[in-house]
């Protein structure tokens, strides 16, 4: 592939990162914040006005549309998606293009102490002459997931405008609330239609991921006995001092996040709410494998029933529920869409690089429902902080990849 989409990767994800579409795992309707449709109606403007087939946005906000054949071949499906995480600020994004990366630090305007570097981010050391965009410090940039919308914009506006390149059926699909684990309605693999699909969604050149966390949410609410402290002796079972214990009843020095890498699992409590009276502590559970992340919901449960033996004038309720499943165990039974995007990143000079994914996908969901979907990288880099970065060329790269991907399903 020979076209240069570096200028129209760096636009579209200074403008998509500009537009606030945080996720929220307290909103209950579909989407779980109404900001994402700002940028579900977007794009659905933006691929009718490139020439996309059957564009909607569902009552589930998802925004679907379709790249026509010009070939014979599987249905192919493309995904990313529009939310940012709620794990850090990210409203009023100001993304900030730096050319041609020198090798020094990276500063950020908005926050004079916040530094950029190779010690916290060594994959910053091969990209030496690269556009790389950021924030401006006090909020996340969101190339995860808008440099995958970029991305997948890009190569459609690509393959519309120039009908002579051979490629099957596409069909694309932006998707809501991945972040809180709700990408994936149970109405979107009937949807989409694909044979099978990929979601840009992963980090460094190269990565090609089948294999994921499988992943539960806990959620514990401790209820005390309230009571005025002026008049509290004897009285008043204070939910926070409890919910103290609890913590302390729970691993410190292992099975947390900042203490695990590789192929190692954690139990990690990301937030605390609540009064004297009642508190709700909420957690992920994270594994690789069934068994070990049953047994993290078992060492949650066991701390639980522990804390309630302590005081049987409070309640302490534990509820854990399923998110997501390691896709291995669906995809090692047909590696036929990950060989494929491999034999792309050869084809492109890329050597390919599967490692397990220390967190999920919609890939994820949409493989345990029976589209088998991998993970393709976009080249994101520090996501969820304030030091998110991604190079414009390793965007180029992606978007390189899923053409020749394309190319390559034609049947024959």
């Amino acid at each position: 592939m020979t076209a240069n989409f570096d200028t129209e990767l760096e636009t579209r994800l200074v403008r998509y990162a500009a537009i606030d579409s945080q996720s929220d795992e307290r909103g209950t309707a579909s989407p779980s914040t109404t900001i994402q449709l700002d940028m579900a109606r977007l794009l659905a403007e933006e691929l009718t006005g490139i020439g996309a087939a059957d564009v909607q946005v569902t009552d589930y906000g998802a925004v679907l549309a379709t790249v026509p054949a010009t070939a014979e071949g599987p249905v192919v499906g493309f995904l990313a998606h529009v939310d940012t995480a709620p794990a850090f600020n990210a409203t009023g994004v100001k993304p900030v293009v730096h050319r041609r990366y020198n090798g020094g630090t990276i500063s950020f305007a908005d926050a004079p102490g916040l530094v950029l570097s190779l010690e916290v981010s060594p994959y910053l050391g091969g990209k030496l002459g690269h556009d790389i965009i950021t924030a401006s410090g006090t909020t996340l940039l969101g190339a995860d997931d808008k440099a995958g919308v970029a991305i997948l914009m890009t190569m459609a506006r690509h393959l519309l405008a120039d009908p002579s390149i051979p490629h099957p059926k596409l069909r694309l699909a932006f998707t809501p609330d991945e972040e809180i684990g709700r990408g994936v309605d149970k109405r979107l693999p009937a949807d989409l239609g694909a044979d099978f699909a990929y979601t840009l969604d992963g980090g460094q050149v190269g990565e090609v991921e089948y294999e994921s966390f499988s992943a539960d949410g806990a959620v514990v609410k401790i209820t005390g006995v309230s009571a005025h402290p002026g008049y509290a002796k004897g009285k008043l079972v204070n939910a926070l001092h409890l919910a103290a214990k609890l913590v302390n009843l729970l691993p410190q020095q292992a099975l947390v996040p900042e203490l695990t890498d590789g192929r190692e699992g954690f139990l990690h409590l990301y937030e605390i709410t609540g009064t004297a009276a009642e508190a709700e502590l909420r957690f992920i559970l994270r594994d690789f494998e069934l068994d070990g992340l049953e047994a993290k919901g078992a060492l949650l449960r066991q701390a639980c029933e522990a804390l309630a033996a302590t005081e049987p004038r409070a309640t302490v309720a534990c509820e854990i529920r399923a998110q997501y499943r390691n896709m291995r165990y669906w995809l090692e039974k047909d590696m036929t869409p990950v060989n494929l995007a491999r034999a792309a990143c050869e084809a492109e000079g890329i050597a390919p690089v599967s490692v397990p994914i220390r967190g999920g996908t919609d890939g994820s969901r949409l493989t345990e429902m029976g589209v088998p979907c991998p993970n393709i990288f976009t080249g994101m880099q520090e996501i969820h902080g304030p030091l998110e970065w991604i190079s414009v060329q390793d965007m180029a790269a992606a978007t390189r990849v899923c053409l020749r991907l394309a190319g390559m399903a034609v049947r024959g």
